[in-house]
């Protein structure tokens, strides 16, 4: 079961994931970057079995909040479930987002962003990503532009978002020379 909430956070009910990406109800999500002691996030990409955005590079963690265990610590449980640690987070911002995907699924998430230090090495589970990569965010815009396709939805969202940047600066210190911004190009329509 997943939270469902309405436009100011307000929760509204639970409800089984797959019923609410099919409906596109608004439910709570979170997005987490790790970033490592060369300002390189964690990126992983997306295992195949996955019922959406399979096999697209996204964020270093990413799930939906449990109805029954409190915020911070059930991202913790949720990293170390999938990616094999946690580290110590903060939370940057919240936006909320709806967007058609494939298979005739919705995502429209309430989504919580946080970031994390850690050289850790990620120990993938094999039902949630299928590899990993520490990439610098310069790297990122640059791929972005070229491989729009290869990322999930809501990573692109997060990595153009200028409250991610401010966030960055804010948070751990990332000068303006590391948070680069690269505006993403528009898809042409033989590109869809």
């Amino acid at each position: 079961m997943i939270i469902l909430v309405d436009e100011n956070d307000n929760q509204t009910g639970t409800e089984e994931k797959l019923i609410v990406h099919r409906k596109g109800l608004l439910h709570r999500a979170f997005s987490v970057f790790v970033f490592n002691e060369n300002f390189e996030v964690l990126l992983q990409q997306r295992a195949a079995s996955k019922y959406h955005s399979s096999d697209l590079w996204s964020n270093t963690c990413c799930s939906h909040f449990h109805p029954d265990i409190s915020m911070k610590p059930f991202v913790k449980k949720r990293m170390i479930e999938e990616i094999g640690f946690s580290c110590r987070l903060k939370m940057m911002y919240k936006f909320i987002y709806k967007v058609a995907l494939e298979n005739g699924m919705i995502e429209h998430e309430l989504d919580y962003v946080f970031i994390g230090f850690s050289s850790k090495h990620p120990i993938l589970n094999s039902e949630e990503a299928q590899c990993y990569k520490w990439v610098s965010l310069d790297a990122i815009y640059a791929d972005i532009n070229i491989n729009l396709e290869y990322y999930s939805h809501w990573f692109k969202i997060i990595i153009n978002d200028s409250r991610f940047k401010q966030g960055l600066k804010e948070k751990i210190g990332l000068s303006e020379r590391r948070c680069k911004f690269i505006p993403v190009l528009p898809l042409k329509k033989n590109d869809k």
